[in-house]
Order: C-alpha cells, then structure tokens, then sequence
C-alpha cells in the first residue's frame, strides 16, 4: 500500500522562491530563497535528516 510521507507546494513570491514542505515528522515548515536551485537543495536536506533521523533504530 502507498503512503504519503509528505507534501509540498512550490509557489513564486515576488522574487524568491518559496516551498512549503508539511509532514508528520516535521508539521509543516518554509524554504526562500532568490533561486529554484537553493530552494529545491534546503528542501531535500531538510527531507534527507528527517528521514534518517526516523528511520535510526532505538537504543535499547
């Protein structure tokens, strides 16, 4: 069965980029910046640590 692990909206505001990223994890956070490049970049890091960080087994 499919899951959404998140959602995300890429919209244009004057000039700068903006991406809004919501997920479970994370509740819902936003990313500027003056190119699609840099904002597209924040969004995968901040994806890549929330997911390692979840998927790290716990200390027993």
């Amino acid at each position: 069965m499919e899951e959404a692990l998140c959602h995300i909206e890429i919209s244009k505001d004057d000039d700068e980029i903006v991406a809004k990223l919501q997920s479970d994890l994370g509740g819902i956070r936003e990313f500027r910046s003056r190119t699609f490049e840099h904002t597209l970049k924040m969004v995968v890091n901040e994806l890549q640590e929330e997911l390692e960080f979840n998927a790290e087994p716990e200390a027993e």
